[in-house]
């Protein structure tokens, strides 16, 4: 009796299977499993990255739950309820690799969902093409992702190099003759490189004096480095990295009794990790998003970006950021893939490669906002649509500040009690 019949027939037994667990709809009878949709969650839930990878399974979970209230995805007038599997990446590339491998082989997935950093994405990416199962990729930024072409993998967010340059000149147009100097610190990773290069872009499409650029290893002490920008006192610093970075340099700044007069970062300020573990010196922390509340997107499961958020703190007891907004989005994309592919699940390797034709052709608009794959170029199966949109931290709420079509608020510069 081969490996893969014994697990069949092991899960057939246990109804749901080691790890399996079905969201927001009652078990159903053994032979039901057969006309599940099984989707594999390969993200962060443990490491360094653990903050974030909880944050990508919750907008993952809540996505399945509102769709399982309904009975499931429909296809064909018939509807098939969504079973999630996990695989902890543990925060490590090699780790996510073996965690996809084992959604698909032991747990049978039809479709993965992918990792929170771009990292583990770019490991777990040939496991996907290998095997030929989608992957739906809710948080992944970088734009090496997409360079290598992926055929199976499709990103919800812009990468970074469309969104951080572009931010960086929105905020210099915002303050004019107030800011002339910029430096630029970022860590030298998959992402984190990425981001810092495209706000060392953006500073110098501006016209800012960029006073300094640095890449520093994962792990590092960031004492010497912010000395370094005390020192060099820029009008504005930008950073590249996650969230423990963020939190890091606030801390070992507030230590230094050095506090920029503007700090602009990527994802992860906008996280409630980020709000909760910084307190007040979050206030004036700048940050780039591609999705609020307050845009006026909707869609027939989650109604508005407002009704979205509302559901979102009902459920787990903070606001959404973006990148949460983009897992939950993820699952529209497959529930609008699998009507248009138009068979029941479960589905053979030739299917599932029907299945990524019709992910690759998605034009839907959502709650988070358009969304439609690049089929060529530099961002093969990137979403591009969002638009970045500069947000900041005031007394612990998001708010977007520039550009002024989507602004709520007036920015604020240099921040209050500034070096």
């Amino acid at each position: 009796m081969s490996h893969k019949f014994s697990r069949r027939k092991f899960l057939r037994n246990s109804i749901l299977g080691t790890g399996a667990m079905t969201l927001g709809f009652p078990a159903l009878n053994v032979n039901a499993k057969e006309h599940k949709i099984r989707v594999g969650v390969v993200t962060s839930l443990s490491g360094a990255n653990r903050f974030g990878g909880n944050l990508t399974r919750r907008g993952y979970d809540l996505w399945a739950e509102e769709i399982n209230k309904l009975g499931g995805i429909e296809i064909e007038g018939e509807r098939y309820p969504v079973e999630m599997f996990y695989g902890d990446a543990q925060s490590r590339p090699a780790s996510g690799a073996d965690a996809a491998e084992r959604l698909i082989i032991q747990d049978e997935v039809d479709v993965l969902f992918g990792p929170y950093t771009s990292g583990v994405t770019l490991a777990v990416q040939p496991i996907s093409q290998k095997y030929r199962v989608p992957m739906i990729s809710g948080s992944a930024e970088s734009p090496n992702v997409w360079l290598a072409k992926p055929a199976f993998n499709f990103g919800m967010i812009p990468a970074v190099d469309l969104t951080t340059d572009k931010s960086m000149m929105v905020l210099a147009e915002n303050l004019g003759d107030r800011a002339k100097t910029a430096s630029v610190i970022g860590v030298d990773e998959p992402f984190s490189k990425e981001t810092a290069e495209g706000f060392r872009k953006g500073v110098e499409e501006s016209g800012l004096d960029l006073l300094s650029y640095e890449l520093f290893p994962a792990g590092s002490d960031l004492s010497a480095i912010v000395s370094k920008l005390k020192s060099e006192n820029p009008d504005i610093v930008a950073i590249g990295g996650h969230e423990d970075i963020f939190i890091n340099f606030v801390s070992t700044a507030k230590a230094l009794n050095y506090k920029p007069k503007a700090m602009i970062m990527h994802y992860g300020v906008t996280s409630a990790a980020f709000i909760k573990e910084t307190g007040t010196d979050s206030n004036g922390i700048l940050g780039v998003s591609v999705w609020t509340e307050g845009l006026p997107y909707k869609d027939e499961l989650f109604g508005t970006a407002s009704d979205y958020s509302d559901l979102s703190f009902s459920r787990w007891g903070t606001r959404p950021d973006y990148t949460e907004a983009a897992c939950s989005a993820s699952g529209l994309v497959l529930q609008d893939a699998a009507r248009r592919l138009g068979k029941a699940p479960p589905w053979d390797q030739g299917t599932r490669a029907e299945l990524a034709k019709a992910i690759e052709d998605t034009d839907i608009e959502t709650f988070y906002g358009p969304v439609g794959f690049a089929k060529e170029g530099n961002h093969f199966h990137n979403n591009t649509k969002p638009v970045p949109v500069v947000i900041q931290i005031k007394n612990g709420d998001v708010v977007p500040v520039a550009p002024e079509n989507a602004s709520k608020g007036e920015l604020v510069y240099p921040i209050p009690g500034t070096s």
